[in-house]
C-alpha cells in the first residue's frame, strides 16, 4: 500500500475510535504504534482489508496501555472492560472526527490545528510551517488540544460554522500544494452537504470545486501562475459545472431576511471568473458588486476579512482604473502596509495605471515580505519584468 492510501486510512480508523468511546489522546497514539507494526509487517505479509488490520492491532495496543497501567496502579486487569473489536463499520466517521476537533471547548486555533494533524494527516511540523510558527509551539497547541479533550466524551461537538471554516482552512493548506489534502477537504465538504441543509455549506463546497478546477493551471514547472496568465483550457470544465450547480442550489436556498453568506459570496466571484473566456472578458462590474456584498458581511472587513477588501480593490481597479484601486488601497495602509499582498495588489494596481516603475517598486517591496516560496520567486520574477519595461501579459 503507498503512503497516500495509508494516510487516508489514518483519519477514518481514528474516527471509528473515538466514536467507540476511546480517549483521543489515547487512540491516536495506539495507531502510530498500529502504524509502525504495519511498516515491519506488511512487505511481507501484506492484510486483506488494511483498514480493519489498523483497528484491530490500535485496539490491541490500548488493551496493553490499560493493563500495564492498572498493574502500574495496583488494580485489577477487570477493572477495565475491554473494547469489543467488532467490524469496522462501513460507513466513514471522518466527518464525526472533523466535528470533534472543532469541539466547543477549545480554541479557534486549536480546533484548525488538530483537524490538520488527526483529519488531514499533516505533521506538527507541516502545520506549523504553514502558520508560520516554530514547531515547538506547534506542538504545545496540540497537545495542549488533547489534554482539553482527556476523558470527555465527544458528543459535544463544535457548531457547524466553526467546522466550515476549519473545513475551508484544511482545504486552503491542500490548495497551496498538499493536493491529496485539498481533495480530501472537498470530499468531506461533500458529505456535510448530505448532512445539513444549510446553504453555506453547499456554498463552501461550490468554492473549494470552483478554485479547484483551475489547479491543472495554477503552476507551469513550479512557478506560480497568476489567474490573468493561466491556460484556461487547462481548467477542469466538470468541476467549474458542478461548483456553479452547487453554488445556484445554495443561492436559491436563501430569503430577502436571510442573504447569502460568507462562502457563497465567494463562490459567486470565483463563478464569474471561471465563467469568462479569457481574463479580457471577465464580468468586473459584477465581480465588484459581489465584493461590496462580502465587505459589508464584516463588522471591520480589513482586519477580519484582508484578502476581501484587497480583492475588492482589484475590481475598483478594473471597473473604474488603477488610480481609484489606488486609493482603496492608501486607505488600508495602516493595517495592511506590513503584508505582501499589499504591496504585491498595489504593484498590480500601479501596471492598471501605466506606471510599470512603480508596479516594479512595489513588487519588489511585496517580495521582500512573502513568506511562502512560490509567491516570493513570482513577486521578483514581476518587478524584473516590470523595471525591463515589459507589460504584464495576460490570456
Amino acid at each position: 500500500m503507498d503512503e497516500g492510501a495509508l494516510r487516508a486510512l489514518v483519519p477514518r480508523v481514528l474516527a471509528g475510535l473515538v466514536r467507540r468511546g476511546e480517549d483521543f489522546d489515547a487512540a491516536e497514539d495506539a495507531l502510530q504504534e498500529a502504524l509502525l507494526e504495519a511498516l515491519r509487517v506488511w512487505p511481507e505479509h501484506p492484510p486483506r482489508d488494511a483498514r480493519a488490520w489498523l483497528a484491530t492491532v490500535a485496539t490491541r495496543r490500548l488493551v496493553d496501555a490499560r493493563r500495564s497501567a492498572a498493574a502500574r496502579t495496583r488494580r485489577e486487569d477487570a477493572t477495565w472492560a475491554e473494547p469489543r473489536p467488532g467490524a469496522v463499520e462501513e460507513g466513514d466517521d471522518t466527518l464525526l472526527l472533523l466535528f470533534c476537533c472543532c469541539h466547543p471547548d477549545l480554541a479557534p486555533a486549536s480546533q484548525v490545528a488538530l483537524t490538520l494533524r488527526a483529519v488531514g494527516g499533516l505533521t506538527t511540523r507541516e502545520i506549523a510551517d504553514a502558520f508560520w510558527v516554530p514547531e515547538a509551539t506547534m506542538a504545545q497547541r496540540i497537545s495542549r488540544a488533547k489534554r482539553t479533550l482527556r476523558g470527555r466524551r465527544l458528543d459535544r461537538p463544535g457548531d457547524l460554522a466553526v467546522v466550515l471554516h476549519v473545513l475551508y482552512l484544511v482545504y486552503d493548506a491542500g490548495h497551496a500544494g498538499r493536493v491529496d489534502l485539498a481533495a480530501e477537504a472537498i470530499r468531506l465538504a461533500r458529505q456535510l452537504t448530505l448532512a445539513t441543509d444549510e446553504p453555506e455549506a453547499r456554498g463552501l463546497l461550490a468554492l473549494m470545486l470552483l478554485h479547484h478546477a483551475r489547479l491543472p493551471a495554477r503552476f507551469d514547472d513550479g512557478r506560480l501562475v497568476p489567474l490573468d496568465r493561466q491556460d484556461r483550457s487547462r481548467w477542469d470544465t466538470r468541476q467549474v459545472a458542478e461548483g456553479v450547480r452547487v453554488l445556484q442550489s445554495a443561492l436559491a436556498a436563501q430569503t430577502d431576511a436571510r442573504p447569502p453568506g460568507r462562502y457563497q459570496v465567494q463562490a459567486a466571484v470565483a463563478a464569474l471568473h471561471d465563467d469568462a473566456a479569457s481574463a479580457a472578458e471577465t464580468d468586473w462590474p459584477q465581480v465588484l458588486a459581489w465584493y461590496d456584498d462580502l465587505v459589508a458581511l464584516s463588522a471591520d472587513p480589513v482586519r477580519q476579512d484582508p484578502a476581501a477588501v484587497l480583492g475588492r480593490a482589484v475590481a475598483v481597479g478594473h471597473v473604474l482604473g488603477g488610480a481609484a484601486g489606488l486609493r482603496e488601497t492608501d486607505r488600508l495602509a495602516g493595517v495592511l502596509g506590513d503584508r505582501h499582498r499589499w504591496h504585491a495588489t498595489r504593484g498590480y494596481l500601479h501596471e492598471l495605471a501605466g506606471d510599470l516603475p512603480a508596479a516594479a517598486e512595489a513588487y519588489a517591496r511585496g517580495a521582500g515580505r512573502a513568506t511562502n516560496a512560490a509567491e516570493r520567486d513570482h513577486l521578483v520574477l514581476e518587478a524584473a519584468r516590470a523595471r525591463a519595461g515589459r507589460s504584464r501579459p495576460v490570456r
